[in-house]
């Protein structure tokens, strides 16, 4: 049915007025006089403003709760209240954890003591700033006091856990070494606690960001030996923001769970060291030798153990309350005030965190002080934007989360749109987000020139796509009308709004050739930043274009700038891949099970040391996939005849009344993808089409609750989540249909 349709869904991919000299949501005139109001946005854009405020933000340790991140706070207000908009900040009291005791030392075969320090460079101004830096640590990770055998678990995933059994190692009561990456932080001492372990010690290998990237800083720039990763460890899979007040806003009222029924701390201790301490720990581990791919770059032989490498980590932190600062400000809309278009970007760090996040933060500014520039000549945005400088981002999405939370009534009703950024730097463009605005995302990158070649910065982003994308990405790049927008998992503020809330989302930036290998360390600084991201903040007015741009046309225009055909076609390759998932895992199974019964598992490290085959696991019974089959085609045809009545009609002459039902009944659709069961296991998140793994935190799962019952082998929920998709997909059709029908009206 998909590949019947699918030529129809491409040529319905045009604007709202049906023609392609117009942009999407405005008729000839006001797409005129849009151009020109961009073109005037422009000129406002000044590389040397966001170099002024970049330095300004990050000349201290700015991170949640600091005197350094409330300045900061009011000098976001202080401007932005210049800039002529309606400015507030809004304090949260949320539970924040400080260490004040670490400990990690190897007390077999021979004795190791970690330095847990990042040393002050000459080179690097405020790398020094100790007395006011957070110290190398995992925020929410529990206190313990633990000693045992070490086991080195790669990047420590279900897969990797999967792999040691084959070779006879468990990890129960033992502490597990887990290199970053792989997945995000906080699932692995997740998974090292479901399969016994009493702690985990991460560690940067130089083969993910050091030395075998390019040369470490201060000459280059990316992570030296030394170099600690900090970060939250939060269970956020289940739910993001403060940890006590799950579902509301965390006001200083608000009715807070006790600390040892908080669920998204971690059950076991976990502590980040830099690859200087992890050296000596690898080089102590015995047992087998590690898989070729878990093998990274120090100059050592890697090891699984267990043992004979014994080590002590003890951990104790101050579990505080600490409040948090929220910058929200306003420019109320001239026709539809009750319709908002919230931009955000987060403004607390780790430490100065001159590229996470003020790099974006600085960008978004930008824009807000080419808007009000705008207001002053006496243009005035038919929708509200708000403008928002989260805080507490880093520990666990905080800022956003309680604001939304709080004010969640209120969004529902109001919120048209969220673009998010974060850090930004030279290179491509990177866009993720709710696919009907990857029409809009496409004819705005379009518009916006790379200032390294010249070319649009679609036009460099396709290019990109062409040379190192798979296959498939390869070939749209080259033949599908427009770019393809990823699906968003979690790892910034638009968690809350696109997976909670239901309220169509975007996260953007520029990123690629940049040298970033200081992550959430004291050496994302303002000197690392002008030397090896984006020197000259050509970028950062890019990307200042790029998100000004999309703020601008959800703000002014005349019919919502939504586009379901892109939406359709999205949602039907996200189909596919669940059918074809279920058809390659019933496959392999019973291939592997044969192979087990059969005896001929071969597999060794060497013929004295065989590898234990896999356990034999069920089979994949059969799973219909026809309900969100018929719901899918009914989509389609639903999103066919809606385009075709748009297209028609000039909505644009419609009378103020009738635009604004049309564009409210537009932004509401995207609520029509939750759930308000929410997620099996965690029900906060309440977007069936789109969420973060259960176990991979920041990476998306599309269709999640089928998707990952289906991974999890869980057949009878399986089963049960296709149902519940399928109907929410009913009734995003309906919607849509009902929209047509009022359409049809007119």
């Amino acid at each position: 049915m998909r590949y019947q349709i699918s030529t129809l869904v491409i040529l319905l991919l045009i604007s709202i007025s049906g023609s392609a000299d117009n942009l999407l949501g405005f008729d000839a005139a006001g797409s005129e006089a849009h151009r020109k109001l961009v073109n005037q946005f422009d000129t406002y854009l000044r590389p040397e403003d966001l170099r002024k405020w970049m330095q300004h933000l990050s000349a201290r340790p700015n991170h949640l709760g600091s005197a350094y991140g409330k300045q900061n706070a009011e000098y976001i207000a202080e401007h932005y209240r210049s800039w002529g908009f309606e400015t507030e900040i809004e304090t949260y009291h949320v539970l924040f954890p400080t260490p004040r005791l670490r400990l990690l030392e190897m007390v077999a075969p021979v004795r190791f003591k970690a330095s847990l320090e990042e040393p002050a460079l000459a080179e690097d101004a405020t790398s020094g700033q100790k007395d006011e830096q957070l110290p190398t640590y995992n925020a929410y990770s529990i206190d313990g006091d633990v000693t045992a055998e070490l086991v080195y678990v790669n990047y420590g995933i279900p897969e990797d856990y999967e792999e040691l059994e084959r070779y006879g190692i468990s990890v129960e009561g033992k502490i597990v070494l887990a290199r970053y990456y792989g997945s995000w932080r906080g699932i692995k001492p997740k998974v090292a606690a479901e399969k016994g372990a009493i702690g985990t010690i991460l560690f940067s290998d130089p083969a993910d960001d050091g030395f075998t990237r390019g040369d470490t800083y201060p000459d280059g720039g990316f992570r030296s030996s030394k170099s600690v990763q900090r970060g939250s460890v939060m269970d956020m899979p289940l739910y993001p923001g403060d940890p006590l007040t799950p579902g509301i806003g965390a006001t200083k009222k608000a009715k807070r769970l006790k600390l040892e029924n908080a669920p998204t701390l971690t059950r076991i201790p976990v502590l980040p060291i830099s690859y200087a301490d992890a050296k000596p720990l690898l080089a102590a581990l015995g047992g087998p030798l590690a898989p070729a791919k878990w093998r990274g770059a120090l100059e050592i032989p890697y090891h699984l153990g267990p043992g004979p490498a014994k080590v002590h980590l003890k951990l104790a932190f101050n579990w505080d309350t600490v409040e948090l600062h929220n910058v929200i400000a306003r420019m109320k809309g001239s026709e539809y005030p009750d319709q908002w278009v919230i931009r955000g970007n987060h403004k607390d760090a780790w430490v100065n965190g001159a590229a996470d996040p003020m790099s974006g933060m600085v960008a978004m500014m930008a824009e807000a002080k080419a808007i009000g520039a705008l207001a002053s000549t006496g243009w005035r945005p038919k929708r509200t934007i708000v403008y928002a400088a989260w805080d507490g981002e880093e520990q666990g999405l905080l800022g956003s989360t309680e604001w939304a939370e709080h004010h969640a009534k209120e969004l529902k009703k109001k919120a048209v749109a969220y673009i998010n950024t974060d850090m930004n730097s030279n290179g491509f463009l990177r866009v993720g987000g709710s696919h009907v605005l990857e029409q809009l995302v496409n004819e705005v990158a379009s518009d916006v020139k790379d200032p390294q070649v010249g070319v649009s910065v679609l036009a460099r982003a396709k290019a990109f796509a062409q040379i190192n994308g798979t296959d498939k990405q390869k070939l749209e790049a080259t033949e599908r009308p427009n770019l393809r927008i990823a699906p968003l998992g979690s790892g910034s503020d638009y968690t809350v709004f696109l997976q909670h809330l239901g309220i169509a989302s975007l996260n953007l930036g520029f990123a690629g050739e940049g040298e970033y290998g200081v992550y959430h360390s004291a050496y994302d600084s303002f000197d690392h930043y002008i030397r090896f991201m984006d020197k000259d903040f050509r970028y950062g007015v890019t990307l200042a274009k790029t998100a000004g741009r999309l703020t601008l046309r959800l703000a002014d225009a005349e019919i919502l700038p939504f586009e379901f055909a892109g939406f359709a076609d999205n949602l039907g390759s996200y189909i596919e891949e669940i059918e074809a998932l279920t058809n390659t895992l019933r496959k392999d199974t019973q291939e592997m099970n044969l192979l087990i019964d059969q005896g001929v598992f071969t597999l060794v490290i060497n013929p004295n040391k065989p590898v234990k085959a896999p356990k034999k696991k069920d089979q994949v019974p059969h799973i219909s996939f026809v309900g969100m089959k018929n719901a899918f085609a009914e989509l389609q045809l639903t999103v066919s005849d809606l385009q075709q009545l748009i297209n028609a009609k000039n909505l644009s002459k419609l009378s103020k009344r009738q635009r604004k039902k049309i564009n409210q009944m537009i932004y509401q659709t995207e609520r029509k993808l939750t759930n308000d069961r929410g997620l099996p296991r965690r029900s906060w998140y309440t977007h069936y089409i789109y969420a973060p793994g259960f176990y991979t935190g920041y990476g998306v799962k599309t269709l999640p609750g089928v998707r990952e019952a289906i991974e999890q082998r869980k057949w009878a929920e399986a089963i049960e989540q296709e149902a519940i998709t399928a109907q929410v997909i009913n009734n995003y059709a309906l919607h849509l249909k009902k929209l047509a029908d009022y359409i049809k009206e007119l």
